[in-house]
């Protein structure tokens, strides 16, 4: 197999630290980079780096069969709203490939428009050409978190008890894939992700519930893929749960990734929020 790596990128750092690793395990790194998501950066980083619309999958294909690229891999978040923005098909204009994959899904609407059918067309469609999809985690397994109590402080017997609350009813909205992320408080649920992502899910939290005090749990699917959509905190995860008032955030061990974890707990820590990472086992049921 070629040592050629193929990197889809979209938005955050996290598709940074993929592309870093893979160039320091000697890699040759050629990445497309998702127009309005991608950090220009990457180029720098990479051996090869080019631009991607959003449905542009047949250029994505050509790219990496005339880069020799074999095996591939996605990081960083695709912001799929934008998908059902008034405008999307022709602002997004998809190439003949493109419309092959998601007829069933956009246009005959034959299946489903899902997070884990949509990706799964995309990687059935890119294996089609020749080309396998990694997890990325294959190539950075060091930014999943490990079990434990990130913080200095620890969650109460209440926050305990929102945290067992919402893990369940997380586990129930990614088993039909639904979100990955809910938001409790009081064994009651404030907000549930769906499209928006977290980060909106987390303002509207904060709108909903002024008094703050709140508990964001983001878990694993119970079938996760790790090929695709894998759950990812970061420095702007604890400083939107900050900015609405909310106090704990719990994570799945070993399924979830962080994103610069040292400034992510040492944010936490000086303003006094809660980061624990717990398994599935560890949780009592509903």
């Amino acid at each position: 197999m070629s040592n050629n790596v193929g990197l889809v990128a979209g938005w955050g750092r996290y598709p940074i630290l993929v592309a870093e690793a893979l160039k320091q395990s000697g890699h040759r790194v050629c990445c497309l980079g998702i127009k309005d998501h991608a950090d220009p950066a990457l180029a720098a980083i990479c051996d090869d780096f080019d631009w991607l619309g959003l449905a542009r999958m047949g250029k994505a294909i050509r790219y990496f069969s005339r880069q020799d690229v074999q095996l591939a891999t996605m990081a960083g978040k695709v912001h799929k709203l934008l998908l059902f923005q008034r405008g999307a098909f022709f602002k997004h204009l998809p190439d003949w490939t493109a419309v092959k994959t998601f007829y069933p899904h956009f246009i005959s609407t034959r299946q489903d428009r899902r997070d884990d059918t949509l990706l799964g067309a995309v990687v059935n469609r890119f294996a089609q050409s020749g080309i396998t999809i990694a997890p990325a985690t294959d190539f950075v397994p060091e930014l999943l978190v490990s079990a434990g109590q990130l913080t200095r402080r620890g969650a109460t017997p209440a926050q305990l008890k929102d945290i067992a609350f919402g893990w369940n009813l997380a586990k129930e909205m990614g088993r039909l894939d639904v979100g990955q992320s809910v938001i409790v408080k009081d064994r009651a649920a404030i907000a549930i992700e769906a499209i928006e992502g977290t980060d909106q899910c987390i303002r509207r939290a904060g709108e909903l519930c002024p008094k703050g005090e709140f508990t964001l749990v983001k878990v694993a699917k119970p079938k996760q893929d790790m090929r695709f959509d894998v759950p990812t905190i970061g420095l702007w995860t604890v400083e939107n749960l900050h900015a609405a008032g909310g106090r704990v955030l719990a994570i799945e061990a070993g399924r979830t990734i962080i994103v610069d974890q040292a400034k992510v707990v040492e944010f936490a820590d000086r303003h006094k929020l809660v980061i624990v990472a717990l398994e599935e086992q560890s949780i009592e049921p509903a």
